[in-house]
């Protein structure tokens, strides 16, 4: 297929071996590029000794090793009210920016397209911000499509496009037309795979469930689930054995793992941010 990041081709049989390969990415874990994800949740409450971070202050993030960072800048037809503030936080940093717009179901898809454009008019004109479409397990793929081409309608960008690990999302997904996944898969996909007891224990055999990309681009191999507390879920299998905290955080939070080195890193935001305006 397709695939809108040629850089991330098919690595060198020697180079897979060195890495873990077996689907776990081009780059290990301990040096693969990170990259944090924050949303008005955040920060989540302090659990042991550490570095803290607030939405006005990331340097514990850049300083444990983060080189950029997304915001959820909206979630449906209601805005993240911590957006703008963890965006200047971020650059205040030199971290590269990025924003992601949580997109439900009950809501027109390209009515929040136009929403999270029009805020990042608002809150980060002249940046150069990454664009993320992460959408709710009963999306289908002409929710999808439909955020994806508004999207690009008003920007020139291509979203990433971020997934739950869901069994619902991915029954639609592997079932969409040949030109709904020829459009999707032009969008790099940054997945989602917190357990290898989720029955998909590499972030390829999770994918290819979808049969829509040929590559992944981003690994949220860190997240937090809420069960009275705050709840570390890390990957923590074969080659990539992920610490349940980024490393000298206080608390949980969510983090990713980019499929590639540095410069690929840097390539991909380029390619996949708007200059807002």
């Amino acid at each position: 297929m397709n695939v809108s990041i040629p850089f991330l081709a098919t690595a060198l049989p020697l180079l897979l071996i060195s890495c873990g390969g077996g689907g776990y990415g081009r780059i290990g874990l301990s040096d693969a590029p990170k990259v944090v994800n924050v949303s008005s949740y955040d920060p989540k409450e302090k659990q042991r000794s550490g570095e803290s971070f607030s939405c006005n202050d990331v340097s514990a993030l850049k300083r444990n090793g983060a080189r950029g960072l997304i915001a959820r800048c909206g979630k449906g037809m209601v805005l993240d009210d911590k957006c703008a503030d963890f965006l200047r936080a971020a650059e205040c940093q030199g971290m590269m920016l990025g924003t992601y717009y949580f997109v439900l179901k009950t809501s027109d898809p390209v009515a929040q397209a136009d929403q999270y454009i029009g805020r990042l008019q608002q809150i980060a004109a002249g940046r150069r911000v990454l664009l993320v479409g992460d959408f709710d397990t009963k999306s289908s793929p002409a929710d999808l499509v439909k955020f994806i081409d508004r999207v690009e309608q008003r920007t020139g960008v291509l979203p990433a496009i971020y997934l739950e690990n869901s069994d619902r999302l991915r029954a639609s997904l592997s079932h969409a037309t040949p030109a709904q996944k020829n459009r999707i898969c032009k969008c790099p996909y940054w997945i989602a795979l917190y357990s290898h007891s989720s029955g998909f224990e590499t972030p390829a055999s999770l994918m290819k469930a979808y049969g829509i990309w040929d590559e992944w681009a981003m690994w949220q191999y860190a997240g937090v689930e809420w069960s009275g507390r705050s709840v570390s879920k890390h990957y923590s299998h074969g080659p990539w054995k992920s610490p349940a905290y980024f490393g000298s955080m206080d608390r949980p939070m969510e983090h990713n793992a980019f499929n590639g080195d540095l410069d690929d890193l840097n390539d991909f935001w380029e390619e996949h941010s708007w200059v807002v305006r």
